[in-house]
């Protein structure tokens, strides 16, 4: 399943994007997989498992583009209470501390000289103090984002049932199920990777560890 990263990564952080989609499979293969631990002993109902995958995932998919808006929101109005903070500070050296508080340098993953980073904050609060609070709002780009989010979260239950439609045997179908799930564990992992300075086959295989774990985690406490 290719979902075309480079075009996603237009509308949102491919960070975000990612972990969508890892939390897409893990909600499914937490239904396929309990699935296989019941099959031996109560028989698998293939049809309602095909609906609760697909209804869970398009449910959660709903909440978090939800959440996403309402994280944008609150992204947003943050902003603007910061500037707001930075023009009425009453010397130049509380507006600069409002600034190092809100756009930390030591949490970057790199070093830079005092003088730079004084010289950076000076810079930003003089951009700062000549414009003004834009109004809060949601722009077409935020809404296509949430949709994003809905998308990829949803998007991860087809690879969970489509073996279903093509495959007669239920136990055979929740094999190939399984399988395609845990591999695009591992092409999310490798997808990772391209957007960080990390090694395509350790990031697969982490994620794919990592799904797994939680899976079993969700699945140990009856999620």
């Amino acid at each position: 399943m290719d979902f075309n990263m480079p075009r996603i990564s237009d509308a949102i952080d491919p960070g975000d994007a990612l972990g969508e989609v890892l939390f897409g499979l893990i909600m499914a293969l937490t239904f396929t997989v309990g699935s296989r631990l019941l099959f031996s002993r109560e028989g698998l109902d293939v049809p309602e498992l095909v609906i609760a995958t697909i209804g869970c995932n398009v449910a959660w998919g709903i909440i978090d583009a939800v959440l996403f808006v309402l994280g944008t929101v609150f992204y947003k109005s943050r902003r603007v209470r910061v500037f707001r903070q930075i023009k009425a500070a009453g010397s130049e050296q509380e507006a600069i501390s409002a600034l190092r508080k809100e756009f930390p340098l030591d949490s970057e993953p790199y070093v830079a000289a005092s003088d730079d980073e004084e010289a950076l904050y000076r810079a930003m609060l003089d951009l700062a103090r000549r414009g003004s609070p834009a109004k809060l709002r949601l722009s077409m780009d935020d809404l296509v984002a949430a949709i994003v989010v809905f998308l990829l979260v949803s998007a991860t239950s087809l690879p969970a049932v489509i073996p279903f439609f093509l495959i007669g045997n239920a136990d055979l179908a929740l094999r190939t199920s399984n399988f395609l799930l845990i591999a695009l564990l591992f092409l999310t992992g490798c997808g990772w990777a391209r957007f960080s300075d990390a090694k395509p086959l350790l990031a697969g295989m982490t994620m794919t560890c990592l799904g797994l774990l939680l899976v079993g985690i969700a699945i140990a406490l009856g999620g």
